[in-house]
């Protein structure tokens, strides 16, 4: 399973605002839930924060991957979400992030969660790809980038 094909433009959002990594990920729960019949907003949230209290998912230089389990996920979903304005994310460098990751995967998916994980994170770890999706100014263009940096990456 590649990035590319879970991650639509419409799940490519741009200018997503911030406050806090509390408010991003009950945004990204709610907008996730309102386009996923079989997903719960709350239970989305309740997952991804269980998560961040095991140690947060922000990866250093601007870049977080929040990821979860649920038994009501029927295939990997990512989100992508480029910030407004840079939150706290706990982050291990202590930097603000702007650049959101999401993947949510279902309860049974061990190989393919790692793997999928691996590729976010090979490709937020490049600075040309980072650099490149902070200076875009739409969705489209956020988009492009980004499947521009996977298939790169792959």
């Amino acid at each position: 399973m590649s990035l590319e094909a879970i991650l639509p433009p419409e799940r490519t959002l741009f200018g997503v605002p911030g406050g806090s990594k509390k408010r991003v990920l009950e945004f990204f729960s709610t907008f996730i839930a309102q386009n996923t019949p079989s997903l719960d907003s709350q239970e989305v949230f309740s997952r991804l924060i269980g998560r961040e209290r095991l140690g947060s998912t922000g990866i250093g230089n601007g870049v977080a991957i929040p990821h979860a389990r649920s038994p009501h996920c029927k295939g990997p979903i990512a989100g992508f979400l480029k910030l407004a304005e840079p939150v706290d994310f706990d982050a291990i460098d202590g930097e603000p992030v702007d650049l959101v990751f999401v993947l949510l995967v279902p309860e049974e998916a061990d190989d393919a969660h790692l793997a999928l994980l691996a590729q976010v994170a090979g490709v937020m770890n490049d600075a040309e790809t980072r650099t490149a999706l902070r200076r875009s100014e739409s969705q489209r263009e956020l988009h492009e980038r980004l499947l521009e940096a996977i298939r790169r990456q792959a």
